[in-house]
């Protein structure tokens, strides 16, 4: 399947607003090298496996719950990172196989 089939027009602009706020866009940034910006905390589970607790994201970006549950649902929407639920606990890592379609369909689409 062509690059530009596997990401249509809709999804390029959920894509592009999800990652139009600075603080979503650092949260990605900071996802990308989990070990790194992550280490001071305790991690509940392993981190390359299932991703960083939603709760060290909150604590790191310094906002409120319910304003980082709105974020990591709205980069959730835009297929950028994976939820896995660890006990009462969620944690979100990058979703890099659509990311790499992502940056392709850019690559072909503009």
């Amino acid at each position: 399947m062509a690059a530009t089939a596997e990401l249509d027009s809709g999804e390029l602009i959920e894509v592009f607003k999800a990652l139009g706020n600075p603080a979503r866009l650092q949260i990605m940034q900071w996802l990308k090298d989990p070990e790194a910006h992550f280490g001071e905390y305790e991690p509940i589970a392993d981190r390359r496996a299932v991703g960083v607790c939603v709760t060290h994201i909150q604590a790191k970006a310094g906002l409120a719950q319910s304003t980082v549950s709105s974020y990591m649902s709205t980069l959730e929407r835009a297929g950028l990172v994976r939820p896995t639920r660890v006990g009462k606990w969620t944690h979100y890592r990058r979703d890099e196989e659509r990311l790499a379609r992502l940056a392709r369909a850019i690559g072909t689409t503009l």
